[in-house]
């Protein structure tokens, strides 16, 4: 933007409490607001929103049509929009608007063909769990494959694979090695931090780790990158869609009620920044007994099924609960490689079958 007048930086100012719906940084933050200008008492303001859906553009219209209008000096606002929602063939002008837009600076990493993002609504479902054992099921498919560790506030992918204390190696440029394990390529800020030791980072140090973990690692050649997010719907998930296209999400939740409210916001935030839901998994679906082996329903059956249809989205299948399997997992011994004949792994085997199937991008590997 040019330089601002003293009322056009007011109202920088003010917009810089919108919030993004569902997320805690502010619009002018995500590169969203194009243009300030006021001039005889009206401001005018170009917004760029990466979303399909009508009711979030609007929501954002509204709270700056109302936050700028309460500045003394400004009579009228006028917020011209432009979003993801139109489907006709962009105009040459509209393309120049997409390249300014927060998602211009998107790039593919690096001898990496797919990136899979698993997240949850909420914490305790198990999302670590899934994405390790579900990369360990695809390296045993035959497919070269990574695992980003992008939970920065809660890294437990090398406790879960057995790796704590590992050190990646630093070669020349500053590029790291990523941790090999079980056949697949890991990184993670765990490796960097001492145990138990809290991260306590602001969102734009957060965001600069995620950059360096997608360009300063070597990762190629890699068929797929799973990417193990944070719960919830914060920074690092949208800090990631702004740096690299992902292929696709999914979205992990248990069958009670409480977690398919938050799994039901998960799968919007991924439908908000226009990535593609390969769709949800319910996690801790049911209990194998230990003695019987019988099958025993923890939470009402299926939840997470109707879940999914109800959000015209996939449902990808359930996962067991084994206290064997949870041991493992505490143990650094994921199900996947080390109890390969248990329902939870035959389960995670399953998955990524179907996963496989349901991912376009690992279409194209074929």
């Amino acid at each position: 933007m040019p330089p601002l007048t003293k009322m056009e930086e007011k109202i920088k100012e003010i917009l810089k409490t919108v919030k993004y719906p569902g997320y805690t940084r502010d619009i002018l933050s995500f590169g969203m607001v194009k243009k300030i200008e006021f001039r005889d008492g009206k401001a005018i303001i170009n917004l760029y929103i990466n979303t399909r859906n009508k009711e979030t553009a609007d929501s954002v219209v509204k709270e700056v049509r109302e936050k700028v209008l309460s500045l003394d000096g400004v009579d009228e606002v006028e917020v011209n929009v432009e979003t993801l929602a139109s489907k006709e063939p962009p105009s040459p002008k509209t393309q120049a608007q997409a390249k300014s837009s927060p998602f211009a600076d998107q790039k593919k990493i690096e001898g990496v063909k797919c990136v899979i993002a698993v997240a949850s609504g909420k914490g305790g479902v198990g999302k670590t769990t899934v994405a390790v054992n579900l990369a360990l099921a695809l390296a045993k498919k035959g497919y070269k494959v990574g695992i980003m560790d992008a939970d920065a506030y809660g890294p437990n992918v090398p406790t879960m694979l057995g790796i704590e204390g590992a050190v990646p190696q630093v070669i020349e440029n500053n590029k790291i090695m990523p941790v090999d394990v079980g056949g697949i390529k890991v990184i993670s800020i765990g490796f960097f931090v001492e145990k138990d030791q809290p991260i306590i980072w602001r969102g734009p140090l957060v965001s600069k780790l995620i950059e360096q973990f997608l360009r300063d690692v070597v990762w190629a050649p890699l068929d797929i990158l799973i990417v193990d997010l944070p719960p919830g719907t914060g920074d690092i998930q949208l800090s990631l869609v702004q740096k690299v296209p992902v292929d696709g999400g999914i979205v992990v939740t248990t069958p009670q009620e409480l977690a398919l409210q938050d799994a039901r916001k998960g799968t919007k935030m991924f439908i908000e920044v226009g990535v593609p839901v390969i769709g949800i998994i319910e996690n801790m679906s049911y209990l194998i007994c230990p003695h019987c082996g019988k099958r025993i329903d923890l939470f009402p059956h299926a939840g997470a099924k109707e879940a999914a249809k109800a959000m015209n989205t996939k449902y990808l299948g359930e996962i067991p609960f084994e206290p064997k399997a949870a041991e493992g997992s505490d143990a650094g011994r994921p199900v996947v490689l080390y109890y390969p004949e248990s329902e939870q792994a035959k389960a995670f085997m399953n998955l990524a079958e179907t996963i496989i199937k349901e991912a376009k991008c690992i279409e194209t590997l074929q």
